[in-house]
């Protein structure tokens, strides 16, 4: 065979390989119809088609779009290392439509990446990332600490201030567990100082062990931030430490209690990752993370088929740089597994707003409406001189990218709309809420 002819056959086998996109199954093209329709919910173009979702569309619009969700994310409102705003404009860049904000133990960077979302036409899951412990309890096994994922809707938790006072004793108890790993190092003959940590972290923010590993590379002490883990802080390692985590299943409990879809985070990291999912399973855990950017792991999967648990994955993105980190949008999640979460998901979520208004439009204190503008914020453009809007109307505009007309229209939410429209707010670059019966 000539040289020439050889070519030819080898051009041809590179073209096969490469090859075109697979095509979806029908049950993968309805899911991806389903979740691009709330994905771009509220966006100016859609107009009416129904489905199981209940959810409009232009049939023309995004539908060669592709859907990217990151469900693990920090800041440095915990200890990632870009702001909030930062952080929306590097999954923007990447290609993320949804990105769910889970730093460690607070939610005080969801109002920033709410605002930076705006810009860059990403949706935003406000979500929490919470430090539990797991005790055996006469099960074989040892203690250990476990991760819990909570992902809630547009207007945030209900029983926001119970879910806050629960996280800021984990924050405080944060401080604490810093200042142990610091002193144990210290013993093991390694200076840190507690102040050089607290100036990592940041004002007001809680530290934890990537802190101290930061201030451990900056002094000199490691080389680098894997070695500070592999060598000192793994968990159980000789400067490891524990703060005033809850038990596991509390958190869990809470987490849907709320209104949130809890997840177990990072199950590969667990020793007994089984008797773990089995417990918090009792408590109402929803789904475990299963996907990461190398790939699903089978033995996860399994577990989360054997619990009846959905599956779910993020990259976990802390910025800190180093090609051992997996960016933003780098896990690979199928269009099914997505459909199923927000299956799961959205009756909740749904279920959760309903409430939240409900409650305000019952009790109309102004801490309340901050609390939806928080999660649910909005502007309402004014041309010249200040503008009384309705309630009903900007709740509307609030929630028009993340319900449906469907959703919106039933008879719980039109009694609500009913007894806000009586009410007004004021606009005058904050949200504030005032009723004709004005609070004093």
């Amino acid at each position: 065979m000539g040289d020439n002819q050889k070519k030819s056959n080898s051009n041809k086998k590179k073209k096969k390989r490469g090859g075109s996109k697979k095509k979806m199954t029908v049950e993968q093209s309805m899911a991806y119809r389903r979740v691009s329709e709330w994905v771009f919910l509220g966006s100016p173009d859609s107009s009416a088609m129904d489905n199981d979702f209940g959810v409009i569309l232009n049939n023309n619009s995004k539908s060669s779009e592709k859907l990217v969700f990151e469900f693990h994310s920090h800041t440095i409102c915990s200890d990632g290392f870009l702001s909030p705003s930062k952080l929306v404009e590097r999954a923007h860049q990447n290609g993320v439509k949804v990105l769910a904000l889970t730093d460690h133990d607070t939610m005080s960077g969801i109002p920033e990446a709410l605002d930076a979302a705006r810009r860059f036409g990403i949706k935003i899951i406000p979500g929490v990332e919470i430090s539990t412990i797991y005790c055996p309890r006469g099960e074989t096994g040892s203690e250990e600490p476990v991760h819990i994922l909570a992902y809630y809707s547009s207007c945030g938790p209900t029983r926001s201030e119970e879910l806050e006072k629960f996280l800021a004793n984990i924050r405080d108890g944060r401080y604490l567990r810093a200042k142990n790993m610091v002193s144990k190092l210290n013993k093991l003959k390694l200076p840190l100082k507690l102040e050089h940590v607290a100036k990592i972290a940041g004002k007001g923010v809680a530290p934890g062990r990537l802190h101290v590993a930061r201030a451990m590379v900056e002094e000199g002490y490691v080389e680098n931030l894997k070695q500070a883990f592999t060598r000192y802080l793994y968990d159980g390692g000789p400067a490891y430490s524990t703060g005033s985590e809850p038990l596991a299943e509390e958190a869990v409990q809470l987490i849907c209690e709320t209104g949130g879809i809890a997840v177990l985070a990072h199950p590969w990291a667990l020793k007994n990752p089984v008797a773990i999912v089995r417990r918090l399973k009792d408590a109402g855990l929803h789904g475990i993370e299963v996907y990461r950017s190398d790939g699903k792991l089978a033995a996860y999967s399994d577990l989360a088929d054997a619990y009846d648990l959905i599956k779910l994955g993020g990259s976990d993105f802390h910025g800190r740089g180093g090609q051992s980190e997996s960016d933003l949008g780098s896990v690979s999640l199928p269009v099914l597994v997505v459909h199923d979460f927000l299956r799961m998901a959205r009756p909740i979520w749904c279920g959760a707003i309903r409430g939240i208004l409900e409650n305000y439009a019952e009790d109309p204190l102004q801490s309340k409406f901050e609390q939806i503008m928080k999660f649910g914020r909005t502007r309402v453009f004014v041309g010249g001189g200040s503008l009384a809007k309705g309630n009903s109307d900007l709740i509307d505009r609030c929630l028009s990218s993340w319900l449906t007309n469907e959703e919106r229209q039933d008879s719980v939410f039109e009694a609500i709309k009913l007894k806000l429209s009586g009410m007004s707010i004021n606009e005058e670059g904050i949200q504030s809420a005032t009723t004709t019966n004005s609070l004093h």
